[in-house]
């Protein structure tokens, strides 16, 4: 009897020890599968009152990416910033950065991440070492330790001649890139950059541009980052979510984007009977796809330096008079274009006007 209590005991410790390295190894795979995605979100959603801000967007973001989230202003790209660095609650969905529930652990994503908002908030009294010193602080970093690290992402953003000076001497451009420099003084895992260039000289843009490239390659931090300038998502960016009305539209590398209008863009401004024009010209085999935004038309077509004096001569015949002709590669307007039927500033205006009605009928309820 006590033999058999014996081999009971071995026989339960064995079973313990498998299912304990069954657990470890789960673990590590789980962890494994987790690290690959700096950011998965699924259905994300938030909403104000009667107005859906951001509406049931799914999407991962690789860890080491450079993810942009593109579209005019209003469309919802801040408050999803919002939710990821867990600034707003969602209504509804799940998000999931470096590995935490944006619901659930909180504490541990605000450890993990750096945020640069869309507004300035340098304290303009002190230098630009004693913003970094007082935000170091505030992470609970050791003073060598400090020091060290402000030494790196000073020289990270090129301003380590400029440390001790105060901050309401800086330019603009110099600003925002102790701005990025401070957000990145605890070295998080996934850093925010919401509108990074706004207001700046293209120049300056620019640079700004080459320091964002700089830091998600040498310093390996995944960056997610909001913009309604295309040329600043078709440079920076390794992949890009179109957002509109709270919704993605689209979502892949800026080269497949483009690759989906297929051939050059041909933008024509004309005077006359434009209804009558596009009547005619709808029956070129050759024009792949036709958008109008007013008197303005951008026709996708192979070899478009070829067909443009067809075109001019099309119009001509009706009496519609060409005033101008554009030439180009398709851009990521265009591809914003294609999928809403608005260039982006049309849609920044359409959803200025979405937010007024939605104003006007709350007042009008009362």
């Amino acid at each position: 009897m006590l033999f058999s209590a014996e081999k009971l005991v071995q026989s339960a410790l064995i079973v313990i020890f498998m299912l304990y390295n069954i657990g470890y190894f789960n673990r590590l795979f789980i962890q494994k599968k987790m690290s690959d995605y700096a950011i998965k979100v699924e259905d994300l959603t938030k909403q104000f009152n009667s107005v859906v801000a951001v509406d049931h967007i799914s999407f991962t973001v690789d860890t080491g990416e450079l993810f942009g989230l593109l579209g005019p202003n209003g469309a919802g790209k801040t408050t999803t910033i919002n939710m990821l660095s867990t600034l707003l609650h969602a209504t509804s969905g799940y998000g999931e950065v470096a590995g935490f529930n944006i619901t659930k652990h909180r504490d541990h994503i605000r450890r993990s991440i750096g945020v640069v908002f869309q507004e300035p908030a340098l304290d303009s009294k002190l230098t630009g070492k004693e913003n970094l010193e007082f935000h170091a602080m505030m992470y609970g970093i050791a003073k060598e330790e400090r020091r060290e690290r402000i030494e790196q992402v000073l020289g990270l953003v090129e301003l380590n001649d400029k440390a001790n000076v105060l901050v309401e001497k800086y330019s603009g451009g110099m600003k925002r890139r102790l701005e990025i420099a401070r957000g990145l003084i605890h070295r998080p895992k996934v850093l925010f950059l919401d509108e990074p260039t706004l207001g700046l000289d293209a120049q300056t843009r620019r640079n700004i541009w080459d320091y964002v490239k700089k830091l998600n390659k040498e310093a390996g931090v995944t960056i997610v980052l909001t913009t309604h300038y295309m040329e600043e998502a078709d440079y920076l960016c390794d992949r890009v979510a179109i957002i509109d009305y709270g919704k993605f539209v689209a979502m892949d590398t800026p080269a497949r984007l483009k690759d989906i209008l297929g051939g050059d863009v041909v933008s024509m401004e004309i005077d006359g009977n434009a209804d009558a024009f596009v009547s005619q010209i709808k029956t070129f085999t050759w024009i792949k796809k036709m958008n109008r935004h007013d008197e303005t038309l951008s026709l996708t077509m192979e070899k478009g330096e070829r067909r443009i004096p067809e075109l001019i001569r099309s119009a001509q015949k009706i009496g519609v008079n060409v005033t101008s002709v554009h030439l180009r590669k398709p851009s990521l307007e265009d591809v914003f274009l294609y999928f809403t039927g608005r260039t982006i500033r049309g849609g920044e205006a359409g959803q200025n006007d979405r937010y007024r009605q939605t104003m006007r009928r709350r007042i009008h309820a009362r």
